[in-house]
């Protein structure tokens, strides 16, 4: 069965704390929307703020080939009559051929907020809907706190309903607002809903009690064929039903189409584009389209993925665009580290070699190391493993010096003295700080000898206290991210000392890229892929 989805990222889910859109990226989020097959996309609320104004000035010229830009309002003030109302003038102003209006199906809202009889309500709504109407255009209408109100006083909930519908509404959004209907009293009143009305039936759920895609799936099971939610959950409070899930779920668990069978490989993209634009980290374990969703550490859940990947995982990743992945840790066995050789072409070791890098990778996490992220240094150690015998440059020594000068600025100078094939070199260089003083010294010691290193670059650097009840004193985990322009990868480096921690992490991604250039390895181009997937 279809079910058309109706995306209120750029509306409701702007509403959440933190998520912010500039005109910009409603636009480029607009077009991503599209390319996955939205139905749907609220775009925001013309009469509300200028740049949802701007937005729909703008997206005129998006040529988009599926989706629906859609605008969102209320009902006319009771003070005014539909055809004067600012608020449903701008609405039409936005020229979209959708409109998205709520209006109160709670009575407690009709006394309160509105201050106005639930005759008049119902006025509002029928007037307002026949107005949209005679102007041409789609309209959804949001029964706002339906349940609530089915709660309190079902008869006027119906009423509400009653009265988009006959004015013409095409949709009959039924919004758990508040968020707080479980799903089994929520699949009841949809029920009773069903039987009542024919045509579509939407449903619009916030996640106030964790159940909101849970709802949205069971609103599906009884009936309702048009599913509103955000984007990786976003949106006030606890968030929309997050329509990441709501899409998977349906797809695949339930054999509807949402967005189809050939757009949900593109699911994790838009999902990680998305939170890329409002600046928000991608939660790791969000379900389907997380990194960690299909994630795999404890030995014996390795041991059986390699055999057969059903055993840990409900869906092939590949289906919405993720992958499947395997962790080192402590935690690792001997599954873990044949499926990272395999995975990433780089040889086969003996059994006892693969026994002793099992057991270098352990002490290194108990000694506060984390590979899991750090997928340079777990190649850099597979490669020492696989050349035992080489070792292309030692470090002697390295001392750093930072001091304030009159003016209140800092100078850093560092000194650093290695052992490479053709003797002894030293090299002194002032630096913006301890890590980039001695990113440069150890590159002029290095770049005789080996000149393609100066292509690596530092992306990106984090600092981890491990110990925090030691205050200063307390180990640390620095994590560094690298990039010779083809490829990223990072390095880790763990010491009660942040510049040594630093320095361990440098020299690990240096020796890594030297090890790739000097081995000339047709494998070598495929060993590590992006960093943002980790190991």
């Amino acid at each position: 069965m279809k079910i058309f989805t109706f995306d209120t990222t750029l509306r409701d889910g702007t509403q959440g704390e933190a998520v912010s859109f500039s005109v910009e990226d409603k636009l480029m989020i607009a077009h991503k929307l599209d390319e996955l097959g939205i139905d749907y996309i609220e775009g925001g609320w013309p009469g509300s703020n200028p740049k949802d104004k701007e937005f729909f000035v703008r997206v005129r010229d998006l040529r988009l080939k599926h989706a629906k830009i859609t605008a969102f309002g209320s009902t006319r003030f009771a003070r005014n009559p539909v055809d004067r109302d600012p608020n449903v003038r701008a609405l039409i102003e936005a020229h979209t051929p959708v409109i998205s209006i709520f209006g109160k199906s709670w009575d407690l809202h009709t006394k309160r907020a509105l201050g106005i009889s639930e005759e008049e309500n119902l006025k509002l709504i029928s007037e307002t809907v026949r107005f949209l109407k005679d102007h041409g255009k789609e309209v959804v209408y949001d029964a706002e706190h339906f349940f609530d109100g089915w709660l309190s006083n079902p008869d006027f909930a119906m009423r509400t309903l009653e009265a988009a519908k006959t004015s013409g509404a095409d949709v009959l959004c039924l919004c758990d607002t508040n968020g707080g209907t479980i799903t089994g009293r929520l699949e009841e009143i949809v029920a009773e809903v069903r039987k009542r009305f024919d045509g579509v039936l939407g449903i619009h759920c916030h996640n106030d009690s964790d159940v909101a895609v849970a709802n949205t799936v069971a609103a599906v099971e009884q009936g309702v064929t048009h599913v509103q939610g955000c984007m990786n959950g976003y949106g006030e409070r606890c968030g929309n039903a997050n329509l990441c899930s709501v899409i998977a779920n349906l797809e695949l668990k339930l054999g509807h189409t949402a967005v189809g069978p050939e757009n949900l490989p593109k699911l994790s993209h838009v999902s990680r584009f998305i939170a890329e634009l409002a600046n928000l980290p991608l939660r790791n374990d969000q379900p389907y389209v997380g990194h960690s969703a299909f994630a795999h550490k404890g030995g014996v859940h390795v041991s059986a993925v390699l055999r057969d990947a059903a055993t840990y995982e409900h869906v092939r990743p590949e289906t919405i665009g993720n992958r499947q992945r395997v962790l080192l840790s402590d935690l690792s066995g001997r599954g873990n580290i044949l499926f990272k050789l395999k995975q990433h072409g780089l040889g086969e070791l003996t059994d006892e070699a693969r026994r002793e890098l099992l057991d270098r990778i352990k002490h290194l996490e108990y000694l506060g190391y984390e590979l899991e992220a750090a997928e340079g240094t777990f190649e850099l150690l597979v490669r020492e493993a696989l050349r035992p015998g080489v070792h292309l440059f030692e470090a002697l020594g390295y001392e750093v010096t930072t001091r304030m000068t009159g003016g209140k600025e800092t100078v850093t100078a560092a000194t650093v003295t290695i052992k490479a094939q053709d003797g002894v070199h030293s090299a002194t260089a002032h630096g913006h700080g301890p890590v980039n003083a001695l990113d440069l010294c150890l590159r002029q010691c290095l770049s005789s000898l080996y000149p393609e290193i100066a292509k690596v670059r530092l992306t990106d650097y984090k600092v981890r206290v491990l110990e925090p009840k030691k205050g200063t004193a307390a180990k640390v985990r620095v994590l560094v991210e690298w990039t010779d322009h083809r490829r990223s990868w990072s390095t880790v480096g763990v010491s009660e000392n942040v510049i040594e921690a630093s320095w361990r992490a440098l020299v690990d991604a240096l020796r890594l890229e030297l090890m790739r250039i000097t081995e000339k390895d047709s494998s070598v181009e495929r060993v590590v892929e992006d960093y943002c997937w980790g190991v």
